[in-house]
């Protein structure tokens, strides 16, 4: 017997399973040794194992387990993403909170620590350095009671996953995190209706607006105790790399590089989250816009890190397939971002599947009949992503 290690999600339908990473009582398998039948076979020996051991030389006949309840425990295994997503919400959720209550501190005039934003905010960095993908997914999936608040925690979370992807130190990616987190203070001391309409802004309540910059750095600065990056990001994240932006019309490198950060992310976020007078686009489409902007609007190298960090097709976004079938994203592939792994959710005919199914796009076998052809919105088809995840 020629017995070859391999990790429990390497394995392929024909391999002799001989011995495990474990005693075999601690496991349901019913037999000691057994041939893989299919991709299934995979993934639920992948549920109780870490590794096993092949028999490279196995010749003899096909022993396979017996059929069991496999789906269940597949999806479970898969999407193991959920207990991460869990902390995530809860993260999210407390910083929200938190800032909420500094903004109106502010906004009263009070003098707000900046060290509470940056307390509030470090969960939310500790969550995209455990799991980005959980962070990633949640950020798409949340419900925005106000816009101002949450799109700067979401910004947040969009930049960090940014900074460690480009290896931005640890006191520099702080920096960037709480001040994508304050960035719309100034919105605050504007009047609510502007956020509240349903037609697009007039010119008058469109210079109103760009006064928020302004307003955010004298706001926060007035405490003495921001950090001079911090109220860069909030004066220039709306400053775009051929000079169309504001407040100053800075151009490429002048623009500091932490807030060319924080404006690529504040306008995917931007795109992505349905308000009074917009609807969310898809994901996808809103990497498309990115990508038309390289260059423009923003800095070449960043969009291209930037959509290499959150995929073509994020965690937890909803895809179309050729076949008419709708799924959510639940893995990236790091080397073929067009083919990420999907749950399946929706039948051709858009209708609920009585269960989930996994496909791993690229997976050759795979490919050659499912690829993703559209992104969906958020919603699209009353797909709740956040009940497969939680």
């Amino acid at each position: 017997m020629r017995l070859l290690k391999v990790q429990a999600e390497n394995l392929r339908p024909g391999m002799f399973v001989a011995e495990l990473d474990r005693p075999w009582l601690e496991t349901p398998f019913t037999l000691q040794g057994f041939v893989v039948r299919d991709d299934e076979d995979v993934l639920y020996i992948g549920n109780y194992v870490d590794y096993v051991y092949i028999d490279a030389d196995y010749a003899g006949s096909n022993l396979f387990l017996p059929d069991q309840p496999k789906q269940k425990t597949v999806i479970k295994k898969r999407l193991s993403i959920k207990a991460d997503f869990e902390q995530a919400k809860s993260s999210f959720n407390s910083a929200s909170e938190s800032l909420d209550r500094v903004f109106s501190a502010l906004n009263n005039g009070a003098q707000t620590d900046i060290q509470v934003v940056r307390e509030s905010v470090q969960p939310l960095i500790d969550g995209v350095f455990k799991n980005k993908e959980a962070m990633a997914a949640l950020v798409r999936m949340k419900e925005s009671s106000d816009y101002r608040y949450q799109h700067g925690i979401s910004m947040a979370v969009w930049a960090a996953i940014l900074g460690r992807h480009i290896g931005l130190p640890i006191d520099e990616l702080e920096k960037l995190v709480v001040g994508c987190a304050m960035c719309d203070v100034g919105m605050t001391r504007l009047p609510d209706e502007i956020f509240k309409q349903s037609s697009g802004l007039s010119e008058y309540q469109r210079q109103m607006v760009e006064l928020h910059t302004r307003l955010g750095v004298q706001m926060v600065d007035e405490n003495g105790n921001a950090d001079i990056e911090v109220l860069s990001i909030i004066k220039s994240h709306h400053e775009r790399f051929d000079g169309s932006g504001y407040p100053e019309g800075l151009t490429g490198a002048d623009i500091p590089l932490l807030a060319r950060v924080a404006g690529l992310v504040d306008a995917y976020d931007a795109m992505i989250t349905p308000r009074p007078y917009a609807p969310g686009v898809s994901s996808y489409d809103a990497v498309q816009e990115l990508i038309k902007s390289k260059g423009v609007l923003f800095q070449d190298a960043l969009v291209e890190q930037f959509v290499q960090a959150i995929g073509l097709f994020p965690t937890g976004s909803l895809v179309e397939l050729n076949t008419g079938e709708v799924g959510i994203v639940v893995k990236q592939n790091e080397m073929r971002r067009l083919k990420p792994e999907v749950v399946l959710v929706l039948d051709k005919k858009k209708e609920k599947l009585a269960a989930l199914k996994l496909l791993d796009l690229a997976d050759e076998n795979v490919s050659i009949s499912h690829w993703i052809t559209n992104g969906l919105q958020a919603g699209s088809y009353s797909v709740n992503s956040e009940e497969y995840f939680i």
